[in-house]
């Protein structure tokens, strides 16, 4: 396990050098609340990406939600433009078990039929649960259960990554 982890706002950048190549006009970046709006506000900065920004809050749309109950701080999703046949690139912090990424997919389809839908996380930490896999990933490492991979933003905006 590595002693410290990576800056996240490197992974970013490296993140955004990745997908660039791929972006089409067509392209709408919808960001997971909290990190995964974070990471996709950066993204769309340095994309310079003329489509305005989605974000989701798929707490809803979880399988566990019986199970923990609602989170206290649910924040509406917001998707400006018409979904249908469009090419989704969805971001999020740390992709663990997959269970979060299915949970917007199915909110996405609520809204409507996209051409594609592509993953872009900030750290892929393994163990997935489900069959989903990042397109793109700023860093990849193994964490074992009992540990979790924060992001947090600080004051001046600067975003952070921590083992606890």
């Amino acid at each position: 396990m590595p002693a410290s982890l990576p800056d996240a706002n490197t992974l970013i950048t490296r993140l955004a050098d990745a997908i660039a190549p791929t972006l089409t006009p067509n392209t709408f970046i919808v960001g997971i609340h909290t990190g995964g709006v974070w990471v996709a506000e950066c993204l769309h900065a340095l994309l310079r990406c003329t489509q305005p920004l989605g974000t989701l809050d798929i707490s809803f749309y979880r399988d566990d939600f019986s199970r923990i109950g609602l989170h206290p701080q649910v924040k509406p999703s917001n998707l400006p433009v018409d979904l249908e046949g469009r090419d989704i690139l969805l971001v999020d912090d740390v992709l663990h078990s997959g269970r979060t990424v299915r949970a917007a997919m199915n909110e996405l389809f609520d809204y409507g039929r996209p051409a594609s839908i592509r993953l872009a996380v900030l750290v892929d930490r393994g163990g997935h649960e489900l069959p989903i896999r990042p397109d793109f990933a700023g860093h990849t490492l193994t964490v074992p259960n009992t540990q979790n991979i924060n992001l947090s933003r600080l004051d001046d905006g600067h975003l952070t990554l921590t083992l606890a």
